[in-house]
C-alpha cells in the first residue's frame, strides 16, 4: 500500500505542476492581452463615445474633424451625471451623420493627458478641431445632450446663413420669433468675422448675415450694423458696429442677451433659463397671486416703470475734455445699469423661490429688487406699485441709498449650549467677531452633500474643544441667515475669525478631517505648509444654491 501511494504521488505529481503551471501561462497571457489592448491605438466606443487614452488620442484627433472631449473622473458626481446626456447627444450626432463626435478620457488613469491639456477640475470638456493638438477650445455650452448637440452642430455647419436678396431675408426674419442678422459692407471684414464668431458661440439663437446693397437699403442702414428682430416689443433694435472701436463681441453678445428677453419676463420653467442666462445684474421681481384680478392690474405700471432700465450702450458722438490740461479724448462708452423685470406668480412656479426672499403666498402683491453678484434684497418701505414709484425706488437702491434686507432666523433656545454654537443672522457679530475668542464657523445649506459628509468631522471637532474657553465652533445655515459683509458663494464655506483687536477673517480651504482642522486651530489660524491636499477637483462643487429640478438648469433665485 505505501509503495503503491508512493508511485501515485509521482505519477500524479508532475501533472499537477503541469497544471499550476498552465493556469500561471494563461494568466500571464491575459495580462500581456489586457497591456496590448491599453497600448493599441484602436479606438473603442461607449454608448456612441469614443473611449480615449494616450495611446490612440492622436488617432482619434486625425480621423475626425471636430472632437469634443470630456476629461472625467470615475469617482465624481458631476461626471456621473452628465455622462447619460454625454452619450444621448454623441448618439444623435452620430445617428445625423455630423463630422463632429463626442470622446472620454479617464484622465485619473490617462495622468499624462490631464496634464498635457491642463485638466485641474472635473469635468472639463475641450474640442479640438481639424487635428490640432495644442489650441483647444474650451466648451462653453449648456450641460445638457441638447446644449452639447446645439454647441456642436454650430461649429460643425456655418454659424449663420448668407441672406443673399429681399425674399430670402424677408422669409428669415420672419421664420421664428427672434433672430439676429448682421450686416456688413465687407463679409471679410473683421467686424463680420467677429460676428460670426458671436454667432457661433451663441446656440440659442438663431443668426443671418448680409452683404447685398439692397438690403442694407431695405432695413434702413446705412453702415455695417447687428439688427435683432422680434415679433414682440420693438420689431427690430438695432445695434450700429462703431467704426473706430470695431465689434465688441463681449458687449454684442450681452446686449443680445439682454434685448431678446421680452421687457417684463414671467417667471416660469420654460422662461427661467432665459432669466438667469441672461446674466443681467440686478432683477426688480413684481410678487403676485395670478388668480387675483386686481394684482394681476399692478403689471400695467411694473411695465412702464421697465423700459428706462434696458441697460443700452449710449456712444456720444462728442469728445470729452477728461484728458489734462484740456486735451480732447474720445468719451468711452456707458453702460447703465441693467435692471431685468420680472413677475413671479406665488401660486405658481414661483412658489418655490418664495423661501430665498423670506416670504410666503400671503405677502403677495410685494416687490423686491435682487443684486445678482452677492444675492442682496431690497425692499420697499412701503409697497407702491406707481412706475414712478418703482423707478424712484430702483435708482435710489443703485445709489446706495437703501439698505439690504438680511434673512435671519430666530436662534435655537440651546444655541450656545451644545458643543457647535448655532448662528442665525441676529447673533452672527456677537460671538463671530467676540475680541476674547478664536472662532471657526461653517457656512453650509442643508441640502448640501460635502456639508453632509462633513458634519461628523465637524461634530467631533467641536467635542474636542469644548472646554477650550478661547475656542468656539459654530455653523450657520446660511439659506436662512445673512450678513452684510460678508457673501457666501459655495457650500460649505470656512471662516476662521482670530482672537484680538483688528482681526481679520481668514478663509480656510484646506483638507476637512478633525486632525487637519486641529492643526489649523493650534496653530493659530493657519497650517504648516504641506503638499495641497488635491490639485484636481470636482467641477464646482455645491455652489450657492441647490440642484436645479430637471430642465431648470440654473433658474431659480436662491441661496
Amino acid at each position: 500500500l505505501v509503495w503503491l501511494l508512493v508511485l501515485s504521488l509521482a505519477w500524479l505529481g508532475p501533472a499537477l505542476g503541469d497544471e499550476d503551471k498552465d493556469e500561471e501561462v494563461v494568466e500571464e497571457e491575459e495580462k500581456e492581452k489586457k497591456e496590448d489592448e491599453v497600448l493599441s491605438d484602436e479606438i473603442k466606443e461607449e454608448d456612441n463615445v469614443l473611449v480615449l487614452h494616450e495611446h490612440n488620442f492622436a488617432r482619434a484627433l486625425s480621423e475626425h474633424q471636430l472632437l469634443l472631449v470630456e476629461f472625467y473622473a470615475p469617482w465624481c458626481g458631476h461626471c456621473q451625471r452628465l455622462a447619460p446626456a454625454f452619450a444621448q447627444a454623441a448618439t444623435e450626432l452620430r445617428n445625423e451623420s455630423s463630422p463632429a463626435r463626442l470622446g472620454k478620457v479617464d484622465a485619473t488613469a490617462q495622468t499624462a493627458l490631464a496634464t498635457e491639456f491642463g485638466i485641474t477640475s472635473y469635468p472639463t470638456l475641450k474640442l479640438f478641431r481639424d487635428g490640432n493638438r495644442t489650441h483647444p477650445l474650451a466648451y462653453t455650452g449648456r450641460m445638457d445632450s441638447q446644449g452639447i448637440v446645439r454647441w456642436m452642430q454650430r461649429r460643425a455647419g456655418p454659424s449663420a446663413t448668407l441672406l443673399q436678396d429681399t425674399d430670402t431675408a424677408a422669409a428669415f426674419v420672419n421664420s421664428q420669433d427672434l433672430v439676429v442678422v448682421g450686416f456688413f459692407k465687407d463679409l471679410r471684414g473683421e467686424a463680420a468675422q467677429a460676428f460670426l464668431e458671436v454667432a457661433a458661440e451663441m446656440v440659442d439663437m438663431t443668426f443671418g448675415v448680409a452683404e447685398a446693397a439692397e438690403l442694407f437699403q431695405v432695413y434702413g442702414l446705412s453702415a455695417d450694423t447687428v439688427c435683432l428682430f422680434k415679433k414682440f416689443d420693438e420689431r427690430q433694435t438695432n445695434f450700429p458696429v462703431d467704426p473706430a472701436r470695431g465689434l465688441d463681441m463681449a458687449e454684442l453678445t450681452q446686449l443680445l442677451r439682454v434685448h431678446s428677453l421680452q421687457l417684463v419676463m414671467e417667471f416660469t420653467n420654460e422662461t427661467s433659463n432665459q432669466i438667469f442666462g441672461a446674466k443681467i445684474p440686478h432683477h426688480m421681481l413684481l410678487f403676485l397671486n395670478k388668480s387675483s384680478s386686481e394684482q394681476l392690474s399692478l403689471r400695467d405700471g411694473f411695465r412702464a416703470a421697465a423700459g428706462g432700465f434696458r441697460g443700452e450702450v449710449r456712444r456720444p458722438h462728442g469728445r470729452d475734455m477728461e484728458g489734462g490740461c484740456g486735451t480732447p479724448q474720445p468719451q468711452r462708452p456707458s453702460f447703465p445699469a441693467q435692471v431685468l423685470f420680472v413677475v413671479v406668480d406665488v401660486t405658481g412656479h414661483g412658489a418655490d423661490v418664495l423661501s430665498f426672499f423670506g416670504m410666503s403666498p400671503a405677502d403677495a402683491p410685494t416687490l423686491r429688487l435682487v443684486k445678482m453678484e452677492n444675492n442682496r434684497k431690497y425692499q420697499m418701505e412701503q409697497d407702491d406699485f406707481s412706475a414712478s414709484a418703482i423707478r424712484t425706488f430702483i435708482q435710489a437702491v443703485l445709489d446706495g441709498k437703501v439698505k439690504p434686507r438680511l434673512l435671519s432666523a430666530e436662534p435655537p433656545e440651546d444655541w450656545d449650549t451644545r458643543p457647535v454654537k448655532v448662528l442665525v443672522g441676529k447673533t452672527f457679530e456677537q460671538v463671530a467677531f467676540d475680541e476674547t475668542k478664536n472662532v471657526f464657523v461653517k457656512f453650509y445649506a442643508p441640502w448640501c452633500p460635502h456639508c453632509q459628509a462633513m458634519a461628523a468631522a465637524w461634530e467631533e471637532l467641536a467635542e474636542r474643544y469644548k472646554d477650550r474657553e478661547d475656542i468656539v465652533i459654530a455653523e450657520m445655515d446660511s439659506t436662512a441667515n445673512e450678513l452684510e459683509n460678508i457673501t457666501i458663494h459655495g457650500f460649505p464655506t470656512l471662516h476662521y475669525f482670530p482672537a484680538g483687536p483688528g482681526r481679520k477673517m481668514v478663509e480656510y480651504k484646506s483638507a476637512r478631517d478633525v486632525e487637519t482642522f486641529s492643526k489649523f486651530l493650534d496653530n493659530g489660524g493657519t497650517l504648516p505648509v504641506e503638499p495641497p491636499v488635491s490639485e484636481v477637483r470636482e467641477r464646482t462643487p455645491c455652489p450657492g444654491q441647490p440642484p436645479a429640478p430637471a430642465g431648470q438648469g440654473n433658474g431659480f433665485y436662491r441661496m
